[in-house]
């Protein structure tokens, strides 16, 4: 049962990423389903992997929920790491690149950067480790206020300080921004913690779940103004400003779905 249930949660995981991924890009990009499941297929097996060696029990509402956050964290760290410092991929029809650079030019000696991203990887698996070790050295000693501003806000400072790495040498650095993840990952950090006491789960889970909602803020309340990596950029494929908008009650579905096991896990808990 545990597996059946990682699986469709990775499932549901991934398609939320997908569409919100879809929804900005189409106009842009065009649309293909190999490139819409991408995230899908990616978060749904991690799902099973996860599962396997965490053994959580997900017949528990409040699990489900932190799960879901904890893959969709996951998976987009993994598909980000692709795109950013493996992909080869033409930069020129992007205002932001979405390649690894210096002061936003990319990076064309693929060995270099890979290495690069290699290192910054295991940076990031340190840290994940460097948790659980703070975790046993305080032996459950601080309180949930400490854990969350600090543990639960901590990938959002690496999201925000990614981004204005790219971002900053061609928009320029804008202050709300930067502090928005690791303020809305606290956020979620302490509702996590609600259902949760693992700090590298509130972490990780409380990460996915701030993607998840800046991404919902950012796509669909402002939906005809361009991401930044298309600003200025013509709209090539202008019939899925109309397409994409079958997808958005399979996107608003989940989301319903996942805060409901929110209400049961609380309720549970």
């Amino acid at each position: 049962m545990n597996y059946l249930l990682a699986t469709v949660i990775g499932l549901l995981a991934g398609l939320h990423t997908s569409t919100w991924g879809m929804y900005k890009d189409a106009p842009h990009e065009g649309f293909t389903w190999p490139k819409y499941f991408r995230s899908t297929i990616v978060a749904t097996v991690l799902a099973v992997i996860t599962v396997h060696i965490i053994q959580w029990d997900l017949t528990d509402a409040g699990n489900r929920f932190v799960f879901w956050g904890l893959i969709y964290c996951l998976e987009r760290a993994a598909t980000e790491f692709w795109k950013y410092f493996i992909r080869e991929e033409d930069q020129a029809k992007y205002f932001i690149p979405m390649q690894f650079g210096i002061m936003g030019k990319p990076m064309k000696n693929a060995k270099k950067r890979i290495t690069i991203g290699v290192i910054i990887g295991l940076a990031c698996v340190g840290v994940f480790f460097g948790i659980r070790a703070l975790e046993e050295a305080a032996g459950g000693t601080w309180p949930r206020w400490l854990v969350v501003i600090t543990v639960g806000s901590f990938f959002g400072w690496i999201s925000a300080f990614g981004g204005a790495w790219k971002d900053a040498p061609i928009e320029g650095f804008e202050t709300f921004k930067f502090f928005r993840s690791p303020g809305v990952a606290a956020a979620w950090a302490l509702v996590v913690s609600l259902l949760c006491s693992s700090w590298t789960a509130i972490a990780l889970a409380g990460e996915g779940f701030t993607v998840a909602a800046i991404e919902t803020y950012k796509t669909f309340f402002f939906p005809n103004k361009p991401r930044g990596k298309f600003a200025g950029m013509p709209i090539t494929h202008p019939e899925y400003l109309e397409k994409r908008r079958a997808f958005v009650p399979l996107y608003f579905g989940i989301w319903a779905i996942v805060l409901l096991h929110l209400v049961l896990g609380l309720a549970q808990h």
